[in-house]
């Protein structure tokens, strides 16, 4: 018994209707099961406003296909007429595999890239392209709880290109969808509409008018409809299903042109839908019972053919009860809480023969649905065949590039199946790489260390594959931050076993003498050399850039100075053309570390090279977003920090489930709002960060968050507590090896220690780092160093060798450039200037005092301004302090670029902000300068 309206959804139905006048648009329709999402999704597309357009219609099914974006290419698979005559770049080529039922209409494939993650990319701009060329369309796609991580990968892109006519409706239940589902939609521009609606319950007098509708009556009573309400808990399904329930049980009567229930005592329907649909279903005759429980079998809908034991009027019973709906010639439960229903109730054994049968009649379906042939196998009992089905859809699913779905049924298969020792490795090692490829890697390591042991005492797995699972252990517990002591014994059990794979060798020789480890640095120095020498034998130019991404990511911690050529053979053998993702992950590994070990400039240039030069510049992968967070960071350190800020916020809204990303934004975000003048409220977000990078091993990430612990502890008169907490990240670095970066903590340290009336500690600990950094690559040292002994030289009332020391830094430092730390040796070499009564001072001051105020940082504003009022003297007040009206370094770039004629899209991607950042800069240029346009904009930007 079907609704003939659509009761208490009028206002959301409204919302729909209105966003689908405006586009590009896009609307969530979210609630839990029953709660007529779909229903709502129907009557929009049979509203007036989206006459006209096209609607692209897919759906999410709970029983996966090793198939990718399968609810896209349910979408657009029957629209090879509408795309007739439209004008396809070659991209659009791409999609001929995925969709050749529109090869007439596609361009040639072209050429695609080896790297995956590439081709994916390519796949997707492709998509969009095609959507674009539909014109006004409407794309729905529902359930998306049970979406494939590529439907859920491709709807954010689209989000991010939403071609202009196009309007996005999308569908799932809350409390199951997860994360990434939510996450699609969080990021919209603002010329994107957007609605989420959440739909509510049904209350009794929706539910009296629902009842009233459903029965053809001009009302029923109040008190039936409370009744049936809470009965239904609200649920438009459930009250459907109750109502007919109720009327087959002849427990509703017509009373004075109403409906009411015969004897309200006596009825003891039960809530939800499970009791009601079994009830309706005993009703069936027989043959139609059984053919109810062949399609709840099926789960989702098929062709009639397929439930060949059931004849058509069986069929057409199920279908006359309601329970049943056609669609396109397949048949199958109106609703999957239905099918659930029937399908708990069949009894296990005779689950089990349907199963069997189930499977049967998919084998015989073209093409043959892997996924469902190899559940209907599981569940019948025929392990063997289950296996091997399950194995050739995770294959099937590999060359697709649905990586999470080859993961998926190969840890099934590995858990669940006894294999001889040969084959468990085989399969361990599939599924090693392919959860590698994923962004949150399932834990598999103990799968992987089954197999190695099983291996073992079976004696009959090839080396070259148990070489491949010791690496893939090591891999894998490297990036799941488990069980660190094994890591570096995996990687050297694996070198051996991979003596004719030398790339692989490699790596893993890299991985055994990768800092930090157990090993004495000679040793960890003797492996990275040996990988070095192997290079030349891997004749995969991929695999060879990613060693030696890896190499040189390690020695420029170190100080080893061969970094630099490492990096330069790197852009050489790569540069003019489009990078490979593994190309892309080795500027930014590289360029990360160069940042941490002083390497600014070199720094921010392969970070930006990596961005710029990434296979698909277009997208914002997950690759760009990690570039973008070491960008920030290097704007942190070398004092570029107008916009840092917001920067910062939108990286964080990135990165709210990648806990190594999340990390450091929150340290730089914290650290820029302690200098800012917050230093209260950064210091809980800076011990949490110390604590969970501590615990995750980021001990590379500690040396900013760290110094600041120190700086603000030492202001507070309080540093021991400071100084305990440094002791373990010091000690770790020094361990490693990583003198250039930890001696940018140097500084802070030495004061801190000065300040707990430890002297000759401080001595100690600068001749220790002056000793490990003679003869290294380390920018930081010379500042570093000097800025230190002024500390320590300006304590002991040696000023004028402190004031040298000082000066001598801040020069250094500007040129790193690390403008902050300039500031500060600065501001102390005024300090000692004016003891000597050195006018040299007041020069001093001034500078540090406008770096100061080019960054804003009003904690150490305050602090020189009292320095200077202390001996007299008022420095000049920093050219933009207190000046509303000028425009911001940021906000002068931006202007610029829009004045030239650049949109916020195309300003965004040139910065690499977000298009609501570039909107803000333009408004507040627009505001300071006084234009009311574009146009005007560029005549009143300065120097126009």
């Amino acid at each position: 018994m079907i609704s003939p309206v659509l009761v208490g959804r009028e206002k959301e139905l409204a919302r729909l209707v209105a966003l689908m006048a405006t586009a590009p648009s896009v609307a969530v329709i979210e609630g839990e099961a029953g709660i007529g999402k779909s229903r709502l999704a129907a009557e929009l597309l049979g509203d007036p406003a989206v006459a006209g357009m096209r609607v692209l219609r897919g759906a999410c099914v709970q029983i996966r296909e090793p198939f990718p974006l399968g609810p896209i290419v349910e979408a657009l698979r029957g629209r090879a007429t509408d795309l007739a005559g439209a004008e396809l770049t070659p991209v659009a080529g791409a999609l001929r595999d995925l969709l050749p039922e529109l090869a007439g209409v596609l361009p040639e494939k072209p050429r695609l890239p080896d790297d995956r993650a590439a081709e994916r990319h390519r796949i997707f701009r492709a998509l969009a392209e095609v959507m674009a060329a539909f014109g006004p369309a409407v794309l729905v796609v529902e359930d998306l709880h049970w979406a494939d991580e590529q439907t859920i990968e491709f709807l954010t892109y689209l989000m991010s290109v939403l071609p202009g006519a196009l309007r996005v409706v999308l569908t799932y239940r809350g409390e199951e969808a997860p994360a990434a589902v939510r996450a699609i939609t969080a990021r919209t521009t603002d010329a994107i509409g957007v609605a989420h609606l959440v739909l509510p319950p049904l209350d009794a007098a929706q539910t009296q008018i629902m009842a009233s509708a459903i029965l053809e009556a001009d009302h029923v009573t109040a008190e039936f409809a409370e009744h049936l309400c809470a009965r239904a808990s609200g649920l438009p399904l459930a009250v459907q299903e109750l109502l007919a329930l109720l009327r087959g049980r002849g427990a509703l009567i017509k009373w004075e042109g109403g409906w009411a229930r015969r004897a309200l005592n006596e009825l003891d329907v039960p809530s939800g839908v499970r009791v009601t649909v079994r009830e309706r279903v005993a009703q069936l005759s027989d043959r139609a019972k059984e053919a109810a429980e062949r399609a709840a079998v099926l789960r989702t809908p098929v062709p009639v053919e397929v439930l060949a034991d059931a004849d058509p009027g069986a069929i057409d019973e199920v279908l006359g009860s309601g329970l049943f709906a056609e669609t396109d010639g397949a048949v199958g439960f109106r609703h999957v809480l239905a099918a659930q229903a029937v399908y708990e109730a069949i009894p296990p054994g005779r689950r089990q023969a349907l199963h069997a049968a189930a499977a049967d009649a998919v084998r015989r379906l073209r093409p043959v649905p892997l996924g469902r042939l190899a559940h209907h196998l599981r569940h019948a009992g025929r392990a063997e065949q289950w296996v091997e089905t399950a194995i050739e859809a995770a294959d099937q699913a590999s060359r697709l590039g649905d990586d999470a779905e080859a993961a998926r049924l190969l840890e099934d298969v590995l858990r669940n199946t006894e294999l001889r020792a040969a084959r468990r490795a085989e399969l361990t090692v599939k599924l090693g790489w392919a959860a590698l490829e994923l962004l949150r890697p399932p834990p598999v390591a103990d799968l992987i260390s089954g197999a190695l042991d099983q291996a073992a005492a079976e004696r009959n797995v090839p080396r070259p594959l148990r070489g491949q699972l010791r690496l893939l252990l090591a891999l894998h517990l490297e990036r799941t931050r488990t069980d660190i002591a094994r890591i570096g014994d995996a990687f050297a059990q694996a070198v051996d076993d991979l003596a004719g794979e030398p790339g692989l060798a490699a790596w893993a020789m890299v991985g055994v003498g990768r800092p930090p480890n157990d090993l004495p640095s000679g040793e960890s120095k003797a492996w990275l050399e040996r990988a070095l020498a192997t290079l030349p034998a891997v004749g995969d130019p991929a695999m060879r850039m990613l060693v030696l991404g890896k190499i040189a990511m390690i020695f420029v911690v170190i100080g080893d100075p061969r970094w630099a050529e490492l990096s330069e053979d790197l852009v050489r053998e790569t540069g003019g053309r489009g990078l490979s993702r593994r190309e892309v992950n080795a500027y930014r590994s590289i360029g990360g570390a160069a940042l941490f070990s002083g390497h600014h400039r070199r720094a921010r240039r392969l970070l930006t090279a990596a961005i710029e030069d990434g296979a698909e510049p277009d997208l914002r992968g997950r690759l760009e977003l990690r570039c973008l967070v070491n960008l920030a960071a290097a704007d942190y350190f070398d004092g570029s920090w107008d916009g840092l800020a917001e920067r910062l916020e939108e990286l964080r809204d990135h990165f709210g489930d990648e806990p190594h990303e999340r990390v450091l934004v929150t340290i730089v975000a914290a650290c820029l709002g302690a200098v800012l003048g917050r230093q209260e409220a950064a210091l809980p977000p800076l011990l949490d960060a110390i604590a969970t990078a501590q615990s995750r091993g980021q001990f590379d990430d500690l040396v900013l968050p760290v110094t600041m612990l120190l700086r603000l502890a030492t202001t507070r008169g309080e540093p021991e507590p400071a100084i305990a907490t440094a002791a373990e990240a010091v000690s770790h670095w020094e361990a490693s090896g990583l003198w250039p970066v930890a001696v940018r903590a140097l500084p802070a340290l030495t004061e801190a220690l000065l300040s707990a009336g430890r002297p000759v500690e401080a001595a100690d600990v600068i001749e220790r780092y002056a000793s490990r950094l003679a003869g290294l690559d380390a920018p930081l040292a010379g500042p570093a160093l000097g800025h230190a002994r002024g500390l320590l030289a300006a304590a002991e009332g040696r000023r004028e060798e402190a004031a040298r020391e000082f000066a001598a830094a801040a020069e250094a430092y500007e040129q790193v450039p690390a403008l902050y730390e300039a500031a500060q040796a600065g501001e102390h070499a005024a300090a000692c200037l004016f003891t000597l009564d050195d006018p040299a001072a007041v020069t001093h001051l001034g500078r540090a005092v406008m770096l100061y105020g080019r960054l804003h940082a009003r904690w150490d504003l305050d602090r020189a301004a009292g320095l200077g009022r202390r001996w007299g003297v008022r420095p000049p007040a920093p050219a933009q302090n207190g000046n509303d009206q000028a425009l911001s370094a940021r906000q002068e770039q931006v202007a610029r670029l829009a004045a030239e004629g650049l949109t916020n899209q195309e300003i965004a991607k040139e910065l690499f902000l977000s298009p609501k950042t570039v909107d803000k800069h333009v408004s507040a240029a627009m505001r300071k300068v006084g234009a009311r346009s574009r146009t005007e904009l560029a005549r009143r930007l300065p120097g126009s």
